[in-house]
């Protein structure tokens, strides 16, 4: 009792692009949760408390937009290590997961690998697919907002 039941689905979706923009700057403007909302489709709001990239440890409120529906995150940056990974999880009462960011110097820009692990109870069939669909759009935007910035 008090034990959270199994979740029916447990899913893990990565990708990876090249950003020509300086791997300082990206790691910086994607640790950064109060902006995910500039390039990401999902996050509508976050609230970390501080201004800049959040350290490890630190805790912070997203509210995400899940399939039409208002969703409030609590979420925990697990690891922060500059210039090269940030990692959070989080957790609400439809979905619990992680965000994981691994950054690497290519060139004179940054590999970036994004991955996204949930869990959920809700069963549905599109929920991945759509998912999919918004990460993919999400590091396009970031693509052209760190590629521009740059310029």
């Amino acid at each position: 009792m008090g034990q959270r039941q199994q979740h029916l689905v447990d899913e893990l979706i990565t990708h990876e692009l090249y950003i020509d923009a300086p791997i300082d700057t990206v790691y910086y403007y994607v640790t950064q949760p109060d902006r995910w909302s500039e390039w990401h489709p999902s996050s509508l709001h976050a609230d970390t408390g501080l201004a800049g990239s959040l350290p490890a440890g630190h805790r912070f409120s997203e509210t995400i937009d899940l399939l039409g529906l208002q969703i409030q995150m609590s979420c925990r940056v697990l690891v922060a290590v500059f210039p090269k990974e940030f990692k959070c999880v989080f957790s609400s009462a439809p979905v619990d997961g992680s965000l994981h960011y691994q950054l690497r110097k290519y060139g004179d820009g940054t590999l970036f690998k994004r991955t996204l692990h949930y869990s959920t109870d809700l069963n549905l069939s599109s929920l991945r697919t759509r998912i999919e669909q918004l990460s993919e759009r999400a590091l396009a935007n970031l693509k052209h907002t760190l590629e521009e910035a740059a310029r």
